[in-house]
């Protein structure tokens, strides 16, 4: 059955959320720093499509419709402390039957290195399992992404394929796609 998920996950330091209207202004100014960082492996990330501070009003609308339509969440994380913006997590569901869900996540540019986003994938993690009661969970990342498979292999991920040379970069190279997965009961047993 198709439902939301929680208006508010929160760790020690993070706190997780879906865009909201007022959201435009700042995240209008997150997309246009991030621009140059996201190129190589968000380049399908909604943010590198705003332009304007009109731009980001529509966007914002149409995150929060995703949301409300159960199509996709998009979730900003911030500081606790600053309330500041760090990253953004994704979730998409795969299958609502199953369930399975896809997860996908970048750092703000200047916070990279301090492990927010594997908090924050932790976080979404325990949710999709303890709430939604998932079956799966599936990452796929670039494979020259050391940070991002990090981020999965630390998250308990395994890596469950890998397709080679299936994209060209922005600099002329090519790079492949790995595909990690995560089981309940391997989020089971690792939790216990």
């Amino acid at each position: 059955m198709k439902s939301t998920p929680p208006s508010i996950i929160e760790t020690d330091r993070l706190t997780l959320r879906p865009y909201r209207v007022g959201d435009e202004s700042w995240y209008f100014e997150m997309s246009q720093r991030n621009h140059d960082h996201l190129k190589r492996y968000e380049s399908q990330n909604p943010a590198m499509t705003i332009k304007t501070e009109e731009d980001a009003k529509g966007m914002i609308s149409d995150l929060a419709n995703d949301w409300k339509d159960c199509t996709h969440f998009f979730m900003p994380v911030f500081l606790k402390s600053t309330e500041e913006f760090v990253a953004q997590v994704y979730i998409g569901p795969v299958s609502w039957d199953l369930p399975e869900f896809s997860i996908g996540y970048f750092v703000d540019v200047g916070h990279e290195g301090r492990g927010y986003v594997t908090e924050a994938v932790n976080a979404v993690v325990k949710t999709l399992f303890e709430s939604f009661n998932a079956q799966r969970l599936r990452i796929e990342t670039d494979d020259t992404n050391v940070r991002s498979i990090g981020v999965a292999e630390r998250c308990g991920f395994v890596q469950e394929g890998h397709i080679r040379e299936n994209k060209k970069n922005p600099d002329g190279t090519y790079s492949g796609t790995l595909y990690f997965g995560l089981l309940k009961r391997e989020f089971l047993l690792n939790s216990t």
